[in-house]
């Protein structure tokens, strides 16, 4: 999928640039991937019959590599818009379907098992939510898992000085009032001070159709 510059909101300008190549290539950590295979651990552990999954930006692959450790034969797919991680991704996980495009004009063909976001949404503005929503939602056979900061409002944050990029939002609650055949199953929190595991202060929600 190729986007013209002219269809890319100001935050899918910034990291399909030279921003999002920066974040690329200071986004692997392999101390980080046990803290990744934690967490997947605590989310998966209340789903069944998982057979395929889907990423909607996956970056280089490091909670994908997760999921591929906890379940070895399952098959995944990413959606990234930036073309830099898009090859880093397929050369870290072969197997796995890349596409390069963007979630907010994605195309469904296959549907996968679970369907999650993992920091993406925080940088979606609340006027493409909905289209972000209708494909994480669409391309899900049966589970919805996101990944991202929370606010019981929505807050908009200052990042690096810039704004428009950055946004805190009960992402969450909003899809289960979209689409209310939906129903959350668990969630919890990942706090950067845990002894064993520590990694971004984010939450997760798991949610089933």
């Amino acid at each position: 999928m190729e986007l013209s510059n002219n269809h890319l909101t100001l935050s899918e300008e910034h990291w399909r640039g030279e921003e999002g190549d920066s974040w690329t290539d200071r986004n692997w950590n392999d101390k980080l991937i046990s803290s990744k295979i934690a967490l997947f651990a605590r989310i998966l552990e209340k789903t069944s019959g998982i057979s395929s999954v889907m990423e909607f930006g996956p970056n280089k692959g490091q909670s994908l590599s997760a999921i591929i450790t906890l379940l070895p034969d399952i098959s995944c797919a990413g959606v990234e818009l930036n073309r830099k991680a898009a090859k880093a991704l397929k050369e870290r996980i072969p197997s796995c379907s890349v596409i390069e495009g963007s979630i907010l004009d994605f195309s469904i063909v296959d549907k996968y098992d679970l369907v999650f976001t993992s920091g993406l949404l925080i940088h979606i503005a609340e006027r493409n939510l909905s289209d972000a929503y209708d494909s994480i939602y669409n391309s899900s056979k049966r589970y919805i898992a996101l990944l991202e900061y929370y606010s019981p409002k929505p807050v908009e944050i200052n990042y690096r000085g810039k704004t428009g990029i950055l946004f805190k939002r009960d992402f969450a609650g909003e899809m289960l009032d979209r689409f209310h055949c939906l129903r959350l199953i668990d969630y919890g929190f990942v706090y950067h001070r845990d002894s064993n595991f520590p990694q971004d202060d984010i939450n997760w929600f798991l949610l089933e159709k």
